[in-house]
């Protein structure tokens, strides 16, 4: 019995320790789009969107846009659960490094005639990112959505999973026809920003779900009234 003990208490540990990463990784995903633009409007001072979450990098948001893209890094490196999750997990993870990295192209209000290097260093982020996302989406539909119910159907949670995933791949698709055709409207939020957006706000949703943050909080805000029927 004494020799047991020492691996269960690993066991849990590292289960602790996942659900702590899926929630760190949820975390900054679900803030980031609404950090930047906020941050961006108080620091300053003009009331604005940016054309995408990108170019946060050129406004006094880089710090937190860098920091929160190399922490989301960092946590997918350091993720471990299954072979085929690490080995996708840590794929993820640098390219989240090198979307921060390489930054995007700058826009045309700060920089008008960029140089070759600022292009292509713009391009390599779009391709980083492009993986990022797909990565993440791969998460979503075939890493997450995976587990069943006693009578084979799909749970709660691999709906919601389901619902992120084709939410990334749509904003991806979205995006990327919007810059094939320039697509535009008559709003300050842009069909990039949009899109980015929203594909980060859905993985981060997906990893705090995963992370079981989410039912967490409601099985704890449902206890006291369990208790009073009780």
């Amino acid at each position: 019995m004494a020799d047991r003990s020492p691996l269960v208490n690993f066991q849990a540990q590292d289960g602790a320790t996942v659900r702590r990463l899926r929630r760190g990784v949820g975390v900054i995903g679900f803030l980031l789009p609404i950090v930047l633009p906020v941050g961006n409007i108080l620091t300053s001072s003009h009331v604005a969107l940016l054309s995408s979450m990108s170019a946060s990098y050129y406004t006094h948001m880089r710090n937190v846009f860098v920091g929160g893209l190399c922490a989301v890094g960092v946590f997918l490196i350091c993720y471990r659960h299954d072979r085929r999750e690490d080995r996708l997990s840590s794929v993820a993870g640098v390219l989240a490094v090198l979307v921060a990295l390489f930054p995007a192209e700058p826009p045309v209000s700060i920089t008008p005639d960029p140089t070759t290097t600022q292009k292509v260093v713009g391009t390599l982020h779009l391709g980083f990112a492009a993986g990022l996302f797909g990565v993440l989406a791969y998460f979503c539909l075939r890493l997450f959505a995976d587990s069943r119910s006693a009578g084979g159907h799909r749970t709660a949670a691999d709906r919601v999973y389901l619902v992120c995933g084709w939410s990334i791949v749509a904003c991806l698709a979205v995006v990327a026809v919007g810059a094939v055709v320039h697509l535009t409207w008559d709003s300050p939020l842009t069909p990039m920003y949009a899109g980015e957006a929203v594909s980060v706000f859905a993985f981060g949703v997906a990893w705090l779900v995963k992370s079981e943050a989410v039912s967490a909080a409601l099985v704890s805000r449902g206890a006291p009234s369990a208790a009073a029927e009780g």
